[in-house]
């Protein structure tokens, strides 16, 4: 039975994973902003065989709850083995354009909240001397594009500070997993027309699971936008500029 810390619990993808983890009777700590939309989740894994669910109701914006919110975790749960950051925004790129604070607001979101909350669990699991620290980044912070630089800007803050993270932590019994989807189906994405490369959040999440479980540091689901972002990558600026992504 894994220990396991899951921030952004009611995401279609964290709910896919958790599913797995409760079928294998793991024990399960449950944050999300909305208690009224997380305590069916975690009525929902209870019956499906989790050792436990205790639901947290706790904005991960609110950087001064991070710390009450791992103390419970940790009472609650008797120690982590896992803890998987799963909370984000799309938000809309036109908006963060034209408006600075919205930009904040979005860089707060997805990057500084997420920096501020790994440092603490990061350091509480180094003292521990194991554990794992599994974060949803996203394909979108491999290259800044016009259509969603914001947003792929903040991502890949989070994965250059994912990877020196790692790095320091290598040898002391904890490892650190980026996560890196494409596109997935889920309510975040309501408003995008979908296409072949959209994914499901079962498969997401069930590939999130095999990663969490094998150790890996990577991870880029579905497995096809590796080498998506390659190409992407590659393409030379004059050429890049020269297109719609």
């Amino acid at each position: 039975m894994n220990r396991i810390l899951i921030v952004g619990a009611t995401s279609a993808i964290a709910e896919a994973a958790a599913r797995r983890f409760a079928e294998r009777g793991d024990a399960l700590f449950l944050v999300a902003r909305n208690r009224d939309k997380l305590d069916p989740v975690a009525r929902d894994l209870s019956v499906r065989g989790a050792a436990r669910a205790t639901a947290h109701a706790m904005d991960a914006d609110d950087l001064d709850a991070h710390g009450a919110m791992l103390d419970a975790a940790i009472a609650d749960l008797g120690g982590l083995d896992t803890v998987f950051v799963a909370y984000g925004t799309l938000p809309d790129q036109a908006a963060c354009a034209a408006d600075p604070a919205a930009a904040v607001a979005a860089w707060h979101t997805n990057a500084v909240s997420v920096v501020a909350l790994v440092t603490d669990v990061a350091n509480r699991l180094e003292q521990q001397g194991s554990g794992l620290i599994a974060v949803i980044s996203s394909v979108a912070g491999d290259r800044g594009r016009a259509s969603n630089y914001v947003y792929g800007s903040a991502k890949a803050g989070v994965n250059a500070f994912l990877d020196g993270l790692r790095h320091r932590l290598h040898g002391r019994g904890v490892d650190v997993l980026t996560i890196r989807p494409g596109l997935v189906d889920t309510p975040m994405t309501a408003d995008l027309e979908k296409g072949p490369l959209f994914a499901s959040a079962d498969k997401v999440g069930g590939d999130i699971v095999k990663a969490i479980d094998r150790r890996r540091a990577v991870v880029y689901t579905p497995g096809f936008w590796r080498l998506i972002m390659t190409i992407i990558k590659a393409v030379p600026r004059a050429v890049f500029h020269r297109t719609q992504l």
